[in-house]
């Protein structure tokens, strides 16, 4: 094999999002702990250890019912589509088939009540960062 001939894996096959019932129970997710999280399993689909420290990641994320995460600061962009459930921001509900774009610099606590399952692109990684507040006047 010569130097321009690197091999290049298969992809990785997800089959029946739209059936998020099936998912759960087909693929095997692992707890996630990170920036507080309490409830939240992910199914990894690249990490920081395949693309460096700074560089991106994407899961699917499993938000059990009551499941949160602490305040964090996106560093870079994050996609969310909420493949099933709820997810609940700052900015409202997000219901099924719901795509939230958060910007650099955003900050958000995302929580659910009765479960959500997500796929979520993390551009960059986060950071810890205080809980968003509203001006009081």
């Amino acid at each position: 094999m010569s130097a321009r001939e690197v091999p290049v894996a298969a992809p990785l096959l997800v089959e029946g999002l739209d059936r998020p019932e099936e998912l759960v129970h087909r693929l095997r997710f692992t707890p996630l702990t990170a920036d507080g999280r309490v409830g939240v399993e992910v199914f990894p689909l690249y990490t920081t250890e395949q693309t460096g420290p700074s560089g991106p990641a994407a899961s699917l994320v499993r938000y059990h019912p009551g499941a949160s995460a602490d305040p964090h600061r996106h560093t870079g962009y994050e996609i969310i589509l909420v493949l099933d459930g709820e997810l609940i921001t700052e900015d409202g509900r997000h219901p099924k088939n719901s795509l939230l774009v958060m910007a650099p610099g955003s900050v958000h606590a995302p929580r659910t009540e009765r479960g959500a399952l997500m796929l979520v692109v993390w551009e960059a990684p986060v950071e810890p960062a205080e809980p968003v507040t509203e001006d009081q006047d």
